[in-house]
């Protein structure tokens, strides 16, 4: 079956939107169909609650992707908080029987069963920010405009709290393969942290590291879209 034909359901980081994947555009032609995935309190969902649970997330979401995945092959995609985001999703997707998973794609993330030793959730801004900066290796250019800070400091938040308060529901690894991403020059994310995905898993497992550092994909979507045309044929 053409890779064309397979979906790529994409989760945001922290902070992000689905606007960030919307903006891959001019894709080669082996890149699979892009589903950005919104998540509630931002871009045209602004106004809604974010959410401040991964698990309640994962249960929230699980049913709309399911009506998303068309009956096509479906893979799931996430950054950092995107990554337990997906594979929270990948463990209820498995078992809807309407839906065929074939792979999940975890990047800039240790394993799910490793936390943050340095926490950002309740410092005052200013320090939250600075610690957000750190975890993150970037600084949004929007959170430089006073307003626009205000404006999205709730969403950051909310995401924030969600992804150091996350705890996998269960300790059963997914039969779905995963492949992990992490960039050469990332100083969050070690390569051993990145390697504790094969214990996710009971299915086939690739670490792959492009080059670049944590937030590489803001410079291009091509090492994900070549990390994806490498994964063998089933």
């Amino acid at each position: 079956m053409p890779l064309m034909t397979h979906s790529l359901m994409c989760l945001p980081f922290a902070g992000g939107g689905a606007g960030f994947y919307r903006a891959w555009k001019d894709l080669p032609a082996h890149a699979p169909r892009i589903v950005p995935i919104q998540l509630p309190g931002r871009e045209e969902l602004f106004l809604d609650e974010p959410f401040h649970d991964a698990i309640a997330a994962a249960d929230a979401l699980a049913p709309r992707l399911a009506e998303l995945a068309e009956g096509r092959p479906t893979a799931l995609f996430g950054h950092s908080l995107g990554a337990v985001l997906a594979f929270e999703l990948a463990r209820r997707l498995e078992r809807d029987p309407a839906v065929e998973l074939t792979h999940l794609y975890v990047s800039g993330s240790p394993g799910p069963w490793t936390g943050r030793a340095q926490h950002a959730t309740g410092l005052d801004d200013d320090a939250f920010l600075a610690r957000v900066q750190e975890f993150a290796g970037y600084e949004h250019d929007a959170l430089a405009d006073p307003d626009m800070r205000e404006l999205l400091l709730p969403i950051l938040r909310a995401d924030v709290e969600m992804h150091e308060s996350y705890r996998p529901d269960s300790d059963e690894p997914l039969r779905t393969p995963i492949t992990s991403l992490r960039a050469t020059g990332d100083a969050l994310v070690t390569r051993a942290e990145a390697e504790e995905w094969q214990q996710a898993t009971t299915g086939a497992f690739r670490l792959v590291e492009p080059a670049g550092g944590h937030m590489y994909l803001t410079e291009s979507p091509l090492p994900l879209i070549d990390a994806i045309a490498a994964v063998p044929a089933s």
